[in-house]
């Protein structure tokens, strides 16, 4: 078990001009799968815990299914708290071991916003745990918090300046034209405005709503600053893709560790897709 400070694991990525992957996990086939296209690719790999499987399984609990299923991986692993909008969570995180956290106090003014994540980083830093922040508002819906496309925001870089300046926050996730969820038609990266951000606050970038994103643009985004990027629904979809094509060949297939199973294969060759894409494969060697 090689559990990384999220702060380290996406230093070193961005430096490098890769970017990490940070899966979703949902069930113990969903981690087990990240756990496995990790290893298989010999890449260090993000773990997000997100809130509807918090509202669903407990924050502890999947703290506690990851940790038993990383026992015997030889990978760098990080498990990330994702889009939490209580303080209280993010405390709580932070308590049980998460390697790496984050506020989201995008629906916020920006000095409430600010205010809460710089007491979310000095707790982090006390215990060299990566903390997240995020300023504009990214589109769709990601677990139980959904943002219109017409109240999303494209993040000016005066805002996300004044935001690090106020909160120092290890990693910042940005809106650039992504959203949650699935695309109604390819989205258009706003890359230059990429650039002038990353320039302008000298650290790890990360990118949200990075499912059905094509995949040029990714390559176009990673060495302009992307360092993490975010993968959920791509991931449910391949899982229950997984799943339908054992019941569609035989309904009568009641053994959950067959279609569970073939959730999980069907989900390792998304993440393992996703790793390559992203350039972290074969990375794993950077922490030894």
């Amino acid at each position: 078990m090689r559990f990384i400070s999220g702060k380290d694991m996406l230093d070193k990525a961005w430096k490098e001009g890769y970017a990490v992957g940070a899966f979703s996990a949902h069930n113990a086939e969903s981690i087990q799968a990240i756990l496995m296209a990790a290893e298989a690719e010999q890449a260090p790999v993000m773990i997000q815990v997100g809130q509807r499987v918090i509202h669903y399984m407990g924050l502890e609990a999947m703290k506690v299914m990851i940790d038993t299923f990383a026992k015997h991986t030889n990978v760098p692993v990080c498990i990330h708290l994702d889009h939490s909008r209580q303080y209280q969570q993010t405390m709580s995180a932070i308590q049980l071991g998460f390697q790496s956290v984050m506020f989201d106090g995008s629906s916020l003014s920006f000095e409430e916003n600010a205010s809460i994540t710089r007491k979310v980083v000095e707790a982090a830093r006390a215990l060299h745990i990566g903390s997240e922040g995020e300023i504009g508002k990214i589109g769709g819906t990601e677990d139980d918090i959904t943002v219109d496309e017409e109240d999303a925001m494209i993040t000016t870089v005066d805002d996300a300046v004044r935001f690090v300046e106020a909160t120092d926050v290890d990693y910042l996730a940005v809106s650039i034209g992504t959203a949650h969820g699935m695309y109604k038609k390819p989205p258009k990266l706003a890359l230059e405005r990429l650039q002038e951000i990353t320039d302008a606050v000298k650290r790890p970038i990360v990118l949200h709503g990075g499912s059905d994103v094509p995949d040029e643009q990714i390559q176009q985004a990673i060495p302009r600053g992307i360092a993490k990027i975010n993968v959920d629904t791509e991931l449910r979809q391949a899982f229950t893709q997984g799943m339908l094509d054992v019941l569609l060949k035989d309904q009568e297939e009641y053994h959950l560790a067959v279609s569970l199973g073939r959730g999980r294969q069907f989900m390792q060759a998304k993440v393992q897709e996703k790793i390559r894409l992203f350039g972290s494969s074969g990375r794993a060697q950077d922490f030894r």
